[in-house]
């Protein structure tokens, strides 16, 4: 603990010498100079004292001098970001090693609770990296890994591997396509994707592979879902189908580029003649399937793309468009760790079945299973 003082300062404002105020306060004049050097902390009776013959509080004279985040030593990571992001500072992040890199992943508020962080952003850093600032101890590589994608189920499968063998996933929420990049980029250690098939069961191998030609990842399957447009509980708008999205009073919130819910948009207004100009909203994103259904929830729109489940959160009302399967990608070299061994297990779990099925309306019937 570092304790400061302005005891010289205070003394000479009341024009005692050292030896006066010593011989007033009971203590040697030595005493006096050792505090006033910082080299002395006395103890609370001689600070009561000192306190009381130079008639100031003791916060007066002594305080705790905290490090500031800037004095604090740095700690250059690759952070996990979009494009258009970069690492503001004061930004929260979770810290996770993938390989020998240590990666930052952003940490994002839950309402009405701090984030859980294990440092700050501080600033960039050479060799486009950014400088952030440990609040804890550097995490155990071993039981900790980062897990990209958009499904909002992933907290659940988080809460179960943790009970399950005690490993931390750190939940990077991005699109299918950024989940792919990061993974070929080796920056996580699975990726989630939806970029396939819109039928039940439909197959994301054709995207896989053209990120990863050499079949040097697994695959297995996390669940299926419906995927469709989420409107307002009741349905205010008498949105029947994508075709209404035309409608002047109807605006919709999009997901970013490179997110299957976006895809799917796309495919049905070409099917429709429907060009993106003339849908109110098209423009605007929100990153994630929760997010955009909040944005219906709270009134800023009348309908988004996003999953069932999404919808179940907020209550809202659901038109089903499409069945999809949401694949998690493994590389080869973390298939065998014992923290995915783990995951594995947990998928294959009737415990986190269930809780997908009651909670999100998933088909599970697939979930667990190694497609390659």
């Amino acid at each position: 603990m570092d304790v400061r003082n302005k005891l010289a300062e205070v003394r000479q404002r009341r024009g005692l010498s050292a030896a006066v105020l010593a011989s007033k306060a009971g203590v040697r004049r030595q005493t006096i100079y050792a505090i006033e050097a910082q080299r002395y902390i006395p103890n609370t009776l001689v600070a009561l004292r000192l306190a009381q013959v130079l008639e100031v509080s003791v916060e007066d004279l002594f305080s705790i001098a905290i490090p500031t985040l800037a004095a604090r030593e740095s700690t250059p990571v690759h952070l996990l970001a979009g494009e258009a992001e970069s690492g503001q500072a004061y930004q929260p992040v979770r810290l996770a090693k993938v390989g020998k890199r240590l990666i930052g992943v952003p940490s994002p508020p839950v309402s009405g609770e701090l984030p859980v962080a294990d440092a700050i952003v501080m600033g960039r850093g050479y060799g486009g990296r950014t400088l952030v600032c440990p609040i804890r101890d550097e995490p155990d590589a071993k039981n900790r890994l980062i897990v990209a994608g958009c499904d909002p189920a992933m907290p659940v499968l988080a809460r179960q591997v943790r009970k399950q063998g005690n490993i931390e996933l750190v939940i990077a929420m991005c699109s299918s396509r950024q989940a792919l990049e990061w993974l070929e980029d080796r920056r996580i250690h699975i990726a989630g994707t939806h970029l396939g098939g819109k039928s039940a069961g439909g197959s994301n191998l054709e995207v896989i592979r053209s990120f990863f030609p050499r079949r040097c990842v697994r695959i297995v399957t996390f669940a299926s879902w419906e995927e469709g447009l989420v409107v307002a509980a009741g349905n205010p708008r008498g949105i029947s189908g994508v075709g209404d999205l035309v409608r002047p009073e109807v605006t919709i919130i999009n997901r970013e580029v490179g997110a299957g819910a976006r895809l799917l948009l796309d495919d049905y207004l070409e099917r429709e003649g429907i060009s993106p100009a003339n849908v109110r909203g098209y423009d605007q994103t929100a990153g994630g399937h929760v997010l955009a259904a909040w944005h219906v929830h709270s009134g800023k729109a009348d309908c988004c793309i996003a999953t069932r489940a999404a919808a179940r959160v907020f209550g809202l009302g659901f038109l089903p468009l499409a069945c999809e399967r949401y694949d998690l990608v493994i590389p080869e070299q973390c298939f065998d760790l014992p923290a995915v061994q783990v995951v594995l297990d947990t998928l294959n779990r009737a415990s986190f079945k269930s809780e997908l099925e009651v909670l999100g309306g998933y088909d599970t019937s697939q979930t667990g299973r190694l497609i390659r």
